[in-house]
């Protein structure tokens, strides 16, 4: 396959440091692998090795989490260990319609919408503007933003959709929105919340026994990486410990 105008390329070196680049014809300077004229890319192969000044580097086209990577960082985001429980519990697929309950920086919502693509879509609620304008370009810079559709709107004062396969919160009172959810929720349909705090959890579970959900369950995914060598295999002395709760549960007519 080869690289064209406007294409979406990751270079990624022999160390795993990556980045993204559109073929867009212009030069440009990135941290750690110099300057870079991406016109240079177009009628080469992709999974060609190049050599970038002192550096071998490898052309793909970009996965998921080259992808999510590539975002730029202005509030906390949901790292790829609890993007995957999120999609898995709540039987997120090609086609389904979710809603999202605040946006952040897009790094969820960019995994998501690559997940429902082509003929599904995030609906993402947020109430702050600086996050919409810093997410809407992310989106746009690693291209989902056709998978998307945000609303400049406070999730808990209500949502608009109807008969929706997933709900996902993170924002500080998700048990605010439970009622809601409830309603916009197709019947069987999941609802998950992301909580850095225990205390956030134990009032979102309590809102949740109130109404017909069942399957009600709090995780939280721990991830060490495991170092191997030629003179063999140890764990990191670095994990990706806490970062939040994933509370879960599924929508009924009656308990």
């Amino acid at each position: 396959m080869i690289i064209e105008r406007d294409d979406i390329v990751v270079l990624i070196d022999e160390k795993g440091k990556r980045c993204m680049v559109n073929v867009d014809g212009k030069t440009r300077k990135i941290k750690g692998f110099g300057v870079i004229n991406s016109q240079e890319f177009v009628g080469l192969e992709y999974g060609k090795k190049i050599v970038l000044g002192t550096k071998n580097v490898w052309l793909l086209k970009p996965f998921s989490y080259d992808r999510w990577g590539a975002l730029k960082r202005k509030a906390q985001i949901i790292l790829p260990k609890d993007a995957a429980q999120i999609i898995v519990n709540c039987s997120i697929v090609s086609g389904s319609i979710v809603v999202e309950g605040g946006i952040g920086s897009g790094s969820l919502t960019t995994v998501l919408s690559q997940i429902v693509a082509p003929d599904g879509k995030i609906i993402s609620y947020e109430k702050r503007r600086d996050f919409i304008d810093f997410a809407m370009k992310n989106l746009r810079n690693v291209r989902v933003l056709d998978y998307v559709e945000i609303k400049e709107r406070d999730i808990t004062k209500g949502i608009d959709e109807k008969d929706v396969d997933a709900v996902v919160l993170d924002i500080p009172d998700p048990w605010n929105v439970i009622e809601h959810a409830w309603n916009a929720l197709k019947i069987g349909g999941s609802i998950a919340s992301y909580s850095p705090l225990i205390s956030q959890v134990e009032r979102t579970v309590n809102e949740l026994r109130k109404l017909p959900f069942i399957d009600i369950r709090t995780i939280e995914t721990l991830q060490r990486e495991m170092i191997v060598s030629k003179h063999g295999t140890r764990p990191s002395f670095d994990m990706l410990g806490h970062t939040g709760y994933l509370t879960f549960a599924r929508k009924v007519l009656e308990i």
